[in-house]
């Protein structure tokens, strides 16, 4: 029930629900306490009346007192230290009749019978409240006085006779505890003795707990409805933009949201705004270069297939075997280029994929360059007599923060560009250095053609190729990938000619680790 209610609330109000439900427990077992504790101080005090009573009716028994108006009077006289600290104490023979009153002992002794007649007298009430005064431990507030007497004749016909009772009572702003219990000498019911104390210190406590306990709910209301408008003002609401800012983004909307606000913060929703920014971006970079890239892809294989359209539709119809040799050759080549297309396309898609999985970590690069170049070497001496040579600057290491494959991925793309281009039995270099920056710079260099481009960065775009006579062994995404590749672990790429000899020279340069 609890888990449905909150199922379809905002953070907010179920915070609110949450503190509300648990204030309103707290509230139940405090009032509960609250309607206990006079009770119990009651009780306390009342055991002390009892424990009174009971030691006055020793000592009558024992000094042989009779319970008449004179004995008890001199008994009164004598003992008056027994009640020092009670307020009253009245005696009633079993008659009803008053006998001894602790406020007549300060009085003149021949006034004292004289007063008994009418003292409680004074406090006679209408006979409306005899119904009132049947429940035990009642509680008459409001400056409504009821008869001792009429408690006294009630006390002596219930079915608690013989036990002590107890009631309070509101006169004047003074809280009054009166306990009563019938005197019993050898099995004989001779009368009654009535306690009366002034409790003012009972409802202080009580008072003095409401008291507390209500400011602290006012206390506790204010730090919550405090804590709710910051909560709402400084969390919830941003993390609605935040929200509202990824629903745009679903629904294609340009509406302004307030994410650039957030992105200024210093706390973990300002991480968050710039992370999901910065994930959103990748995100829209991604599908554009995915539509660009498809795009390209189409107008790439259309060359070839209209190529192969065409030869194949000449080669239908000629005999002649020269040229049956050349459109074979050319439905070959394109053939090549549309499969190396759609090899390197797969490719590139699987390495994006593989790449958002890879950590980064720091390793010296030259033993992975030294590594590629070995294998190229082994591979190309013996088949075109090409010589790679790999040579550094003296430098201890040239430490840098990336994917070890990566950058195997990097030199071997380079070395087969710079390979395609070179003829036989010529020389490649790849330098190892590092700038006065402490950047790593790699430099291949090849003795091939060179660029005949003025502007060196085209090469880089995608399906750019300068193919030569097998171009069908290239797909124009080689140096595109190197170049990403490369800007993936921050570093930049250039392309240039050689100044004095004939070739190209392809630098990179990494960051320092």
């Amino acid at each position: 029930m609890f888990n449905y209610l909150l199922k379809n609330l905002s953070i907010l109000k179920k915070f609110l629900f949450i503190n509300l439900f648990f204030f309103t427990i707290i509230s139940l077992f405090t009032f509960l306490y609250l309607k206990n504790i006079q009770p119990n101080l009651i009780k306390k005090k009342s055991s002390n009346h009892i424990q009174i009573i009971n030691n006055t009716i020793e000592n009558l028994n024992i000094l042989d007192i009779k319970f008449n108006e004179e004995d008890i009077r001199r008994f009164l006289f004598s003992t008056r230290f027994i009640f020092q600290n009670l307020d009253r104490v009245i005696f009633f023979n079993k008659n009803l009749e008053l006998i001894g009153d602790t406020d007549t002992l300060d009085l003149d002794p021949r006034s004292f019978s004289s007063r008994l007649d009418i003292i409680e007298l004074e406090i006679l009430n209408d006979e409306k409240k005899k119904d009132v005064i049947e429940k035990r431990n009642i509680d008459i507030g409001n400056n409504n006085l009821v008869s001792l007497k009429d408690i006294l004749y009630n006390y002596a016909g219930s079915k608690d006779f013989g036990k002590h009772y107890t009631f309070t009572q509101e006169e004047f702003n003074n809280f009054k505890l009166t306990t009563i219990k019938n005197v019993f000498i050898d099995e004989e019911n001779i009368g009654y003795i009535a306690i009366t104390e002034n409790a003012n210190d009972v409802k202080a406590v009580i008072d003095e707990r409401k008291t507390f306990i209500i400011r602290n709910a006012f206390a506790v209301g204010i730090v919550i409805l405090i804590f709710s408008f910051v909560l709402n003002r400084y969390f919830l609401k941003p993390i609605q933009n935040l929200v509202s800012y990824t629903k745009q983004i679903k629904d294609k909307d340009n509406k302004k949201t307030d994410i650039e606000k957030l992105k200024v913060r210093n706390d973990e929703l300002g991480l968050l705004s710039n992370s999901l920014d910065d994930m959103t971006f990748e995100l829209q970079k991604r599908i554009s270069n995915a539509e660009n890239f498809s795009t390209d892809l189409v107008h790439e294989i259309r060359n070839p297939l209209a190529s192969l359209k065409s030869a194949s539709e000449i080669l239908h119809d000629t005999k002649d075997s020269d040229q049956r040799l050349k459109l074979i050759n050319i439905l070959s080549h394109d053939v090549q280029r549309i499969e190396r297309l759609i090899t390197d396309y797969s490719q590139m898609l699987k390495d994006e994929v593989a790449l958002s999985k890879e950590q980064f970590k720091k390793f010296d690069i030259f033993p992975i360059i030294q590594s590629v170049v070995d294998d190229y070497n082994n591979l190309y001496q013996v088949k075109r007599g090409i010589n790679i040579s790999c040579n550094n600057d003296g430098s201890k290491n040239f430490d840098i923060s990336g994917i070890e494959n990566r950058i195997e991925q990097i030199i071997a793309n380079l070395l087969d560009n710079a390979i395609s281009f070179s003829e036989d039995n010529k020389n490649i270099e790849v330098k190892i250095s590092k700038n006065t920056n402490k950047q790593v710079v790699i430099n291949i260099i090849d003795e091939g053609q060179g660029f005949k481009e003025k502007d060196t960065s085209k090469i880089f775009k995608r399906f750019y190729s300068n193919r030569p006579d097998k171009f069908g062994q290239h797909s124009g995404l080689g140096l595109n990938i190197v170049k990403n590749l490369v800007e993936l672990h921050k570093g930049s790429i250039n392309a240039s000619n050689r100044h004095q000899k004939k070739g190209a020279n392809i630098e990179i340069i990494f960051p320092n680790s």
